[in-house]
């Protein structure tokens, strides 16, 4: 690799889930030589199998490439971004490593929401766009549709836009002389202290922790002490280098590349996506790269083995998985029904499907997943203090209460223009406010403020029922506003059960709990006595049902005699499941808790 500027070009590819991002990436890797080994795979940067199967990128991976253009040698670091939502944080920061980025549109589906979310970021940082049109080689390809619609929505030039097929390599020269042509070349000054963007961060089993990273400023060479500035770890470099897309040791890097840096750490937590290398010591005005976030888990689930023998087994798999995902947040809990487990936070419903599939595939764990839960937080009347509640059990009485807030998320929604009136209705029914409508052709963005608790039920899924699966999503969270919360109680023969408690809007308190009473009456099994089931709000009966009794038939014995040997029987019969119905316990099994609680 050349450290020349001028023939640099960092880029990356900005499309939605299945628009051929990863693809496009295997045809530019084709092009520069890279060749694995004679034995070039499809989907070659997408190295964990679950995304090779269901065509996403999970996590992102750089590449960088040498493509000759007349008498020029061209440095191309390709960063492979996720294309999904809950790792928009991810994207922010690849898209802080470029100059430049592909906005990849499918021809057979056009713009979606996710798509134009991530171009707007890209936009507000400053980002040199040029659109691409993908898949033209189908016969369904609507390329001069979707070619309008990039006109309409972002404004450019018809002769701007680059068609290609990923698939076939067609107009795929075109594409990387468009690349070289239009992009600018990174700025930098290789003489300044060194400031390095973190990027990326994996776990190597000999070289620890892996940071991937683009050199803002300075120079990097493997004597150096470096330092993590948000972190404050102070660690030297056990290897630096190039990814091609394997490791390739160098001895340095300089402002304005693409590479690596094994900093021997063992904890990937001390090595956070967005946090700033410098040396070591930082000078006194330094300042560190702007953009940093600690991650923060939007979504919670309970994970339980089926056998309770395995809870070791689990501990160790999480431990593992934590070292590759720095983004999970683990804590142990435990239910009286389901046993010892993990509490766990995701970025997303997607991220918690990528991990539970992981888990039960790679480290072979049979798993119950609890339904997915939010944080809400609780202003008490004393001395205003707030408090965050998870577990709906840990809310405070509500005498106590001043408020609840709940978190609340921006959402955006690319649909055609037929579907606008089914969608509307979706979001009104799900608490959702318009903030925004704008129409680009035949396509509307609507722009909306929801609960995050209307988002993670099922909304995605209804949302694509209501278009006929045309309508796209992205969203991002916003803040905490104050909501009328209540906690609706699960009384089972007059014993309240804490893990069946839900936290709602009042507004859909009785319906929830009408649900909750029918949902249970079919999962708890018939003892022989009645089983009253009751749903509670604060001190109110919203909801009840009742599991009738098993009945025996004590007078099957006899045959013949007076009536009153049956009334006697039967009598007995009466006063023994009186006395099973104050005393008896009902068992309430580990498939019945689970069902109850899908009550959406």
């Amino acid at each position: 690799m050349t450290g020349k500027l001028s023939t640099t070009r960092n880029f990356c590819v900005v499309s939605h889930i299945n628009h051929g991002k990863t693809t496009l990436t295997d045809r530019f890797l084709e092009s520069c030589g890279v060749d694995a080994g004679g034995k070039l795979k499809e989907r070659l940067l997408d190295s964990n199998p679950i995304e090779q199967e269901k065509g996403i990128t999970i996590k992102l991976a750089p590449v960088s490439l040498t493509y000759h253009l007349g008498a020029e040698i061209y440095n191309l670091n390709l960063i492979d971004t996720p294309g999904h939502v809950d790792f928009s944080y991810e994207v922010s920061r690849s898209l802080a490593a470029c100059e430049g980025a592909l906005l990849l549109v499918d021809a057979t589906q056009g713009i979606q929401a996710q798509t134009l979310a991530t171009a707007q970021k890209a936009l507000v940082q400053g980002l040199k766009l040029i659109p691409v049109v993908n898949k033209i080689d189908l016969d369904n390809a609507r390329i001069d549709q979707t070619s309008q619609e990039l006109q309409d929505v972002f404004g450019f030039n018809a002769a701007e836009i680059v068609a290609v097929s990923a698939k076939t390599g067609q107009n795929l020269v075109q594409l990387i002389k468009a690349v070289i042509d239009r992009l600018p070349s990174p700025q930098g000054d290789p003489e300044k202290p060194l400031k390095a963007l973190v990027f990326n961060s994996f776990y190597h089993p000999h070289l620890g922790v892996i940071a991937a990273v683009r050199l803002v400023d300075g120079r990097l060479n493997l004597k150096d002490k470096l330092l993590l500035f948000a972190a404050g770890k102070i660690f030297s470099p056990q290897q630096i280098g190039f990814f091609i897309p394997a490791m390739k040791p160098t001895v340095t890097l300089t402002a304005g590349q693409v590479g690596y840096i094994a900093t021997g750490l063992k904890d990937i937590y001390l090595c956070r996506v967005g946090d700033t290398v410098t040396g070591y010591p930082a000078a006194p005005d330094f300042k560190p790269l702007p953009g940093y976030q600690e991650p923060q888990p939007m979504v919670f689930m309970d994970i339980f083995p089926h056998d309770n023998s395995d809870f070791v087994k689990l501990k160790s798999a999480l431990e593992k998985l934590s070292l590759v995902d720095a983004s999970l947040k683990l804590a142990p809990t435990a239910s009286p029904l389901l046993g010892s487990g993990f509490q766990i936070g995701f970025q997303g419903l997607l991220h918690a499907d990528i991990t539970k599939e992981r888990l039960e595939r790679e480290f072979d764990l049979s798993l119950l997943f609890t339904n997915p839960a939010i944080t809400y937080k609780v202003v008490l009347k004393k001395d205003r203090q707030e408090v965050e509640i998870l577990n709906p059990a840990d809310l405070p009485d509500p005498s106590l209460i001043d408020t609840v807030k709940e978190p609340f998320v921006k959402i955006t929604i690319f649909t055609p223009s037929q579907y606008l009136g089914h969608v509307t209705l979706l979001t009104q029914t799900r608490r959702g406010v318009l903030i925004d409508q704008n129409h680009f052709g035949s396509l509307v963005k609507l722009s909306y403020h929801l609960p995050l608790a209307e988002l993670i039920k099922n909304f995605f899924s209804q949302l694509k029922s209501t278009s006929s699966g045309y309508a796209s999503l992205d969203w991002q969270f916003l803040d905490y506003r104050p909501a009328d919360i209540v906690k609706l109680t699960t009384l089972i023969s007059g014993q309240e059960i804490k893990p069946l408690a839900l936290l709602l809007p009042r507004d859909q308190a009785q319906t929830q709990a009408q649900a909750l009473a029918k949902k249970l009456k079919s999962v708890i099994p018939r003892h022989q006595f009645e089983v009253p089931i009751q749903v509670a709000l604060g001190g109110k009966i919203l909801a009840r049902e009742t599991v009738k009794a098993v009945r025996k038939d004590v007078t099957a014995k006899l045959y013949g005699g007076d009536q009153t040997r049956k009334d006697k029987l039967l009598s007995k019969q009466k006063k023994g499941k009186k006395k099973l119905k104050r005393l008896g316990r009902v068992e309430l099994p580990q498939e019945a808790f689970l069902a109850a609680l899908d009550t959406h």
